[in-house]
């Protein structure tokens, strides 16, 4: 039980500051209780957004090839490189991420595929620039708060603690 639940007495739980009190103890545990589902949901959406992404460069590399050449202008890496680099990321960092396997690191070369998509297209759509904020903000959280209980990287520490 929470510390600061468990010194309250009943008197305390009366009238419309222990009602207020107790309506918000049950609702930080309640969003305590999803953080896990919430972990997996940004994971999986930030994931299956990338991994299409590279699932469509990967099936047509003859056309991957003309846009890193012609379009996105990458900076300090040769066209060839930057697409074999962009479409390993995209195949490879998302699964990563959604398994919770290496979670941060996942987050963390996601977040450097998102914005050097950012900064290589010379004019993005305001649509398609709101969703890589919307990655990147995503992306930052699991970066900074780990993948969350329900993850390999969990398990696997669980494990080790054995």
């Amino acid at each position: 039980m929470n510390t600061a639940t468990a010194t309250h007495t009943n008197a305390d739980m009366t009238g419309p500051t222990g009602l207020i009190r107790s309506g918000l103890c049950l609702l930080s545990r309640t969003l305590d209780r999803l953080q896990p589902l919430g972990a997996l949901a940004a994971r999986a959406y930030v994931a299956h957004a990338f991994f299409l992404a590279g699932l469509t460069k990967i099936r047509d590399w003859e056309t991957t090839m003309l846009l890193f050449t012609h379009e996105y202008q990458v900076p300090l890496l040769s066209p060839s490189v930057a697409a074999v680099m962009g479409t390993a990321g995209e195949l490879v960092l998302p699964v990563l991420l959604v398994l919770g396997l290496g979670g941060r690191i996942g987050a963390l070369g996601l977040s450097v595929v998102n914005i050097v998509a950012v900064l290589s297209l010379e004019d993005i759509a305001p649509a398609a620039l709101q969703l890589h904020v919307t990655w990147g903000v995503l992306l930052a959280a699991l970066a900074l708060y780990g993948s969350g209980a329900w993850s390999v990287d969990r398990i696997l520490r669980a494990w080790r603690q054995r």
